[in-house]
């Protein structure tokens, strides 16, 4: 992890509860930019450049639905609540990592069974190959949020060369039974 210390923001949303697909778009985005709810209304996101894109898109659809979103810079008085930003921030993340890291255990276990199952098609290989471009676009798209580098980055990375490594053993048993 850096010990980079970072300026934080919090995004205060209100939009009116109904209709509720617009609040639901904003925590939406919010979410998928790597905010964290830290409490009704109140999210926290680290004051980079790599988050602006996503706010700006926020703030558009808390607009359409009627409501504010306000974006405030916040220094965090001392130690205990910048501890607060950064471990909620960090939790959030390590969550993340850990479901993403379980569902390459899954993608693992779903070619154990096929080839259990002497499965070998190009349409069940289409499937699978597509299934690990899943896996890649969110292993992408969590590194980006990942601006603390948590060890667990390192360790689904790991994972998913594994995962890459297990589709190219499948693959050869497709074209082995399919060309023989």
């Amino acid at each position: 992890m850096s010990n980079e210390t970072f300026s934080w923001v919090l995004v205060l949303v209100q939009i009116p509860a109904e209709p509720s697909r617009h609040r639901v778009a904003v925590w939406r985005e919010l979410r998928r930019a790597g905010a964290v709810p830290v409490s009704p209304g109140t999210w926290v996101l680290p004051a980079l450049p790599a988050f602006e894109a996503a706010l700006g898109r926020a703030g558009e659809l808390a607009r359409r639905g009627s409501g504010t979103l306000a974006i405030v810079d916040a220094v965090p008085r001392d130690d205990a609540g910048a501890a607060f930003f950064r471990e909620t921030f960090m939790a959030a993340r390590a969550e993340e990592w850990a479901e993403l890291i379980a569902d390459c255990g899954n993608f693992e276990d779903e070619i154990a069974r096929e080839i259990a199952k002497s499965k070998f098609t190009f349409g069940e290989l289409e499937e699978e190959e597509q299934s690990l471009e899943r896996l890649r676009r969110w292993y992408r798209e969590l590194k980006s949020r990942d601006v603390l580098r948590l060890p667990q980055a390192d360790a689904a990375e790991e994972r998913l060369a594994r995962c890459a490594e297990v589709l190219d053993g499948y693959a050869r048993q497709v074209y082995a039974a399919v060309l023989p």
